[in-house]
């Protein structure tokens, strides 16, 4: 039976470079023949470095059939999952997330999860001297997928070992890192295409704390203005999204990539609140500035209190 390889829904590039950079190794190097799937339509940035690398685009499924065997990547949170998950054999799970518990295996599996900044990077050293097989796309699409996490390296969760590895690949690859970086996030901040309702859960996670369900959303940009133009529709969705979704709160954080600064729509008291407490911030008006904040995963989840 053909392995099905895939991450979180919302598929970010890590999380859909890292299903076919797995599929490749299983099926070329370990010779298990695998497929990489989508949990839902890559977000502008992926969809470029699908088109950059030359990949098809893989297919995008929303359930499991009942014994399908899958490799996890990038997640391992049901929450970020198809519902029909524990109907699937769960044989493998490479993550760089929190252990957040809920998934159910009918036998033991082989688990990786590392404080690494990128799935890709994790893959690289599971690899380890397979990893000299890899063609140029699959190199590409691991460079892309680090510089994605990493934002250049300018997240704190960036460690040495992603920043070594994608140095390399860059030079393997003949390829300038940083003009290469810059396309990467040109294409993320065209959000032109994309409804309010899509912008917010484009990028989002939930997230609950002290009995408060929040949908945790972030937009990497390195022209934020153009989402901010957009402040008063995007908060007028919030309530819709939130009622649709079974949270109570939407927070929506714009990363300015270039600046390292991270602004915060505050739509209501709660919020303010919540902003104010986690942040340590004085909050006048529906916006604040959080200088150096980042990262999701390290610098906004981790304090979030109500």
């Amino acid at each position: 039976m053909t392995i099905k390889v895939f991450g979180h829904t919302s598929p970010d590039t890590d999380s859909t470079g890292s299903p076919i950079i797995w599929a490749w190794y299983l099926s070329e190097v370990r010779g298990t023949p695998a497929v990489p799937v989508l949990l839902g339509e890559p977000n502008t940035e992926a969809a470029f470095v699908i088109e950059k690398w030359g990949f098809d685009k893989p297919e995008i499924i929303s359930k499991l059939a009942a014994g399908d065997k899958v490799v996890i990547v990038d997640t391992n949170n049901p929450s970020e999952l198809p519902d029909s998950i524990h109907d699937a054999d769960i044989i493998q799970i490479i993550d760089h997330h929190k252990l957040s518990g809920g998934l159910e295996t009918k036998a033991p599996i082989d688990i990786t999860i590392k404080p690494l900044a990128c799935t890709a990077t994790i893959m690289h050293n599971l690899m380890g001297d397979n990893a000299s097989k890899m063609p140029d796309n699959i190199k590409g699409a691991m460079l892309s997928c680090i510089l994605s996490d990493t934002l250049e390296f300018r997240s704190p969760t960036t460690t040495d070992q992603d920043r070594d590895l994608a140095v390399s690949l860059a030079a393997e690859l003949n390829i300038d890192l940083s003009t290469y970086a810059a396309e990467m996030f040109e294409a993320k901040s065209d959000i032109s295409a994309f409804s309010d309702a899509e912008l917010i859960r484009m990028d989002s996670k939930e997230y609950e704390t002290g009995g408060t369900k929040f949908r945790v959303s972030v937009l990497e940009t390195t022209a934020p203005k153009i989402v901010l133009d957009r402040k008063s529709s995007l908060m007028e969705s919030f309530q819709l999204v939130a009622t649709e979704d079974g949270v109570d709160e939407v927070l929506l954080f714009v990363v300015d990539i270039l600046n390292e600064e991270a602004t915060l729509f505050v739509p209501n008291g709660r919020v303010k609140g919540v902003a104010e407490k986690s942040f340590g911030v004085t909050v006048e008006g529906d916006t604040v500035v959080l200088p150096g904040v980042m990262s999701r995963k390290k610098q906004i989840i981790p304090n979030l209190k109500v």
